[in-house]
């Protein structure tokens, strides 16, 4: 069960860091964006869901 969940956040982690990447945002938010759902998996992909570049 635990590796199911961790497999999930990866999982959305990439789709997050794809979608910022492809994004509009300047290459600064785009990295700091990066950086925090990298360094913070889950806190950083909520934290993408709520503020991140659209």
């Amino acid at each position: 069960m635990e590796m199911t969940a961790g497999i999930m956040i990866l999982l959305a982690d990439a789709w997050a860091i794809t979608r910022t990447v492809r994004s509009d945002a300047s290459r600064k938010h785009k990295a700091m964006w990066v950086a925090i759902v990298l360094l913070l998996p889950f806190v950083g992909m909520v934290a993408w869901i709520l503020f991140g570049p659209s």
